[in-house]
């Protein structure tokens, strides 16, 4: 809080010495960037849209500058998930909190707790809530439609956003359909993450998570083994792992099991070619 606190005094000098930017009021902000391509797919390039975690930043050892404290109250509207613990710290300072836009409404959340930081650094979420909404298709449809109803209230004569919505609604439909369309066909039951960032992607269609990593400790070694025995009975081909987390672990994983370990980045800006992406590596033969 002390660190927080200088940020913000520094915002307030910032903000005194620096003069008013037009550029601000035509502004929407994004917490992560997976968001910013469903904002972008409703108002176009309507809007500067800026990303306050940048891409291959972790949202856990995010720290905002004093500039993005200034341009975040001069924006028009902040979307953010809403279940990520910098996005509560940092947001609730924002002067007019009508502009804060949680996306995750509506969503049947699940309780949990991961570390989005670097190995070894725990934290719990919101309310104890695992975060990773933006995973599913399912989940991102609820989210589109909470930014849009959003856009439509701050601009509810524009028939472009409308259309802009309805473009990206029938998008995440088709791949919401060519989803569980592929896990279907490839009878895959399970797969194996080394950070459980795909639970509601798990869930919605109808898959088990086994995750290496726990409350952001790595294994013991009895768990460990009895992740390998497991993988070996099934002849489990694939580990994933993200890209903001070691791959070590998962590497001697692979080698005990003669599988490959495969990056995959949930916080890639292209979200639904994110999930694509997932999908396939998690459905090849």
């Amino acid at each position: 809080m002390r660190k927080l606190s200088a940020y913000l005094l520094a915002a307030l000098l910032l903000a005194a010495c620096t003069p008013e930017q037009p550029a601000g009021e035509n502004t929407f902000y994004v917490s992560i960037p997976p968001l910013r391509s469903i904002v972008e797919g409703i108002v176009g390039d309507d809007f500067k849209i800026e990303v306050l975690v940048p891409p291959g930043a972790s949202p856990e050892t995010f720290e905002p500058t004093p500039r993005q404290f200034v341009e975040l109250n001069k924006a028009q509207l902040i979307f953010n998930v809403g279940l990520i613990d910098f996005e509560t710290t940092l947001l609730g300072k924002v002067g007019d909190q009508a502009k804060v836009v949680n996306l995750s409404r509506g969503i049947d959340l699940i309780a949990g707790s991961c570390s989005h930081g670097h190995h070894g650094h725990d934290h719990g979420h919101a309310h104890g809530v695992d975060p990773h909404v933006w995973t599913s298709p399912k989940a991102l449809q609820t989210m589109a439609a909470n930014a849009y109803e959003a856009i439509r209230n701050a601009y509810p004569d524009s028939v472009k956003y409308e259309a802009g919505y309805n473009r990206l609604r029938s998008t995440l439909k088709e791949l919401d359909i060519r989803t569980a369309e592929k896990i279907a066909r490839s009878g895959v039951k399970y797969f194996i993450v080394y950070h459980p960032a795909l639970t509601y992607y798990a869930r919605d269609y109808g898959l088990r998570q086994v995750a290496i990593e726990a409350d952001g400790k790595e294994p013991s070694a009895k768990q460990l083994t009895a992740v390998i025995r497991q993988a070996r009975e099934d002849g489990v081909r694939r580990i994933f792992y993200q890209n903001q987390f070691p791959a070590s672990t998962v590497e001697i994983i692979a080698r005990d099991i003669d599988a490959e370990y495969v990056e995959i980045d949930p916080l890639d800006e292209d979200a639904i070619g994110a999930i694509d992406a997932m999908t396939d590596s998690i459905t090849a033969k």
